[in-house]
């Protein structure tokens, strides 16, 4: 594969390369040739040119993920147009907001978000688009409802011969131009549009050709994580493409079981997902078969125990559909326990580190390389400093530089000067950086609580520790004033079930989870409160908690 400067020249030489092989396809639905994608992305073109869209006008798409979903994001970004994203599950409000605020004319929507929009509430948009059939829902723009009714027609005029390779000519855009306004979905509970630039874009691209040389034209992809998250739309679907694979989409919320169906069929060459899905497989698939008294039994015993792991190792590689080079983790940090887990029987895992402001990549180390609770070296064409002494022993605040970093958050200049000085960009992030380059995250910076002394206490680590015990599905810790931390556990009510426990043996185990957790901590760290959450705690599209709803 021949390298390119552009992100568009990536895009062009990869359909014309793969012309007659499979390029996006919905789970158990439509699949479509990279031939048929290019016609599709033609066709798309000529709405956007007669509707007048000029490079730099915006771009929204706002549905689950899909191949047609796809298609419209790489006719935009090939078109020279700027595309906003909008996650399909935020509220109507939001959506509304995020189109008017990015000044998008054109809408791309699917069914499911189609019903609850009010167009009235959008009132600069030009052309509501289905990504199913784009069909056109809503329009303000005579010339486009034109386009759409007569589009075969104007194909047909516009490739009068067989529509071929040599008809996909993409537009080199400026290194600088924007490509992507990415609305940010943190647990912060505030949206700033990330302006990420062509170059940014191409940057992310070719760190990924660079650094994971084992995919090729063909192998199989899954994408699970939303697209409308930088994370799933670089890792999982802009890059694959890029290379000729075959991108298979969950047009569905990806449930486990979902999930380990999709890799049965699948067999994906490469996984990219979060540690919540990770653990869920572990925690659910392993650790209960290890429990067992024979297993805990031979698991002692020399030899029986190298070979023991080796057959787990094997089930658990077919639960990836068998065929899995690596796996990448990100958005948050690896459960301790299964990351220990996984490297004592020498998965191929390893944990990435990014975030929207860099489109997204930061930090990444391939699996033979990676070291235990890191999240790999600092990625081609970026710089990372932290905001200490003694970056290798005393934690502190992670700033990063580069050709990945965002031109700053849409409109909103304030925002952009506050996490901006010299030229390098504050994550928010704290963490150490070890003499070999490696980064460990241990908590962000907004979380950070003060202990009674002052001390700096970082509630992920202790959630680490209660997300460990016995039915602890997941935890929050949270300041409680005077110097008092307190416990927001949501039980594994499903697994006690299966147990048979009790809703009262169930209480009484999360207060001994938490007796055990103070009996392991510093006085100024352990919990003096505890609640127990009934419902699950409400997550970003990234499965992130939404930690600002629960501080008070």
């Amino acid at each position: 594969m021949k390298d390119q400067t552009s992100l568009n020249a990536y895009f062009q030489q990869s359909i014309r390369e793969n012309w007659n092989i499979p390029a996006l396809t919905d789970f158990k639905g439509q699949s479509f040739q990279y031939s048929t994608v290019a016609r599709k992305i033609a066709k798309l073109h000529i709405m956007f040119e007669s509707a007048g869209i000029k490079r730099g006008d915006k771009i929204a798409l706002c549905g689950r993920n899909s191949a047609h979903w796809a298609i419209a994001m790489i006719a935009t970004l090939t078109y020279g147009a700027v595309a906003v994203p909008i996650l399909h599950e935020f509220k109507p409000d939001t959506v509304h907001h995020l189109v008017n605020h990015s000044e998008a004319r054109i809408l791309f929507v699917d069914n499911a978000a189609n019903e609850n929009l009010d167009r009235e509430a959008m009132p600069a948009l030009e052309g509501a688009i289905l990504i199913g059939d784009y069909s056109l829902v809503m329009s303000r723009n005579e010339k486009l409802t034109n386009a759409r009714e007569h589009l075969n027609e104007m194909f047909g005029r516009r490739y009068p011969e067989r529509f071929t390779g040599d008809d996909v000519v993409y537009r080199d855009t400026a290194p600088d131009e924007i490509a992507v306004i990415n609305y940010t979905s943190g647990s912060t509970g505030f949206s700033k549009g990330v302006m990420l630039s062509e170059h940014a874009l191409w940057s992310n691209m070719r760190f990924c050709l660079d650094n994971i040389p084992f995919i090729n034209p063909g192998d199989q992809m899954i994408c699970m994580l939303p697209l409308a998250h930088m994370y799933g739309l670089m890792v999982e679907m802009l890059f694959p493409f890029a290379k000729g694979c075959h991108v298979n989409f969950l047009t569905r919320t990806p449930s486990p079981k979902i999930i380990i169906d999709a890799f049965a069929a699948i067999k994906p060459k490469l996984i990219v997902t979060v540690p919540l899905v990770i653990e869920k497989i572990i925690k659910t698939r392993v650790f209960p078969l290890l429990e067992k008294p024979m297993m805990k039994l031979l698991l002692h015993v020399p030899f029986v125990d190298d070979h023991l792991l080796g057959k787990i190792k094997d089930k658990l590689t077919q639960t990836f559909g068998g065929n899995c080079h690596e796996v990448i983790i990100g958005g948050a940090g690896l459960n301790k326990d299964v990351e220990a887990f996984l490297r004592l029987i020498k998965f191929p895992y390893t944990v990435g580190y990014g975030m929207t402001e860099c489109g997204p990549l930061i930090a990444y180390t391939y699996w033979k390389d990676q070291k235990e609770q890191s999240c790999g070296r600092c990625v081609d064409r970026m710089e990372i400093r932290v905001d200490s002494p003694d970056p290798a022993n005393t934690p502190g605040v992670l700033w990063v530089k580069g050709d990945n970093v965002m031109k700053g958050y849409y409109k909103n200049p304030d925002a952009t000067a506050a996490v901006f000085k010299d030229g390098w960009m504050n994550t928010g992030d704290i963490c150490q950086v070890d003499n070999d380059g490696y980064i460990f995250i241990r908590g962000r910076d907004k979380n950070l609580i003060l202990g009674p002394s002052g001390q700096n206490i970082y509630p992920e680590e202790i959630e680490q520790k209660l997300n460990n015990m016995p039915y602890v599905g997941e935890s929050l810790v949270v300041d409680a004033g005077g110097g008092k931390l307190r416990a927001l556990l949501h039980p594994d009510f499903e697994n006690a079930e299966k147990q048979g426990l009790t809703s009262e043996e169930l209480d009484a185990q999360m207060h001994r989870n938490v007796e055990q957790l103070n009996s392991e901590m510093p006085a100024y760290s352990k919990i003096s409160d505890m609640t127990i959450m009934y419902e699950e705690f409400e997550k970003t599209p990234k499965r992130s908690i939404k930690r600002y709803l629960y501080q008070n």
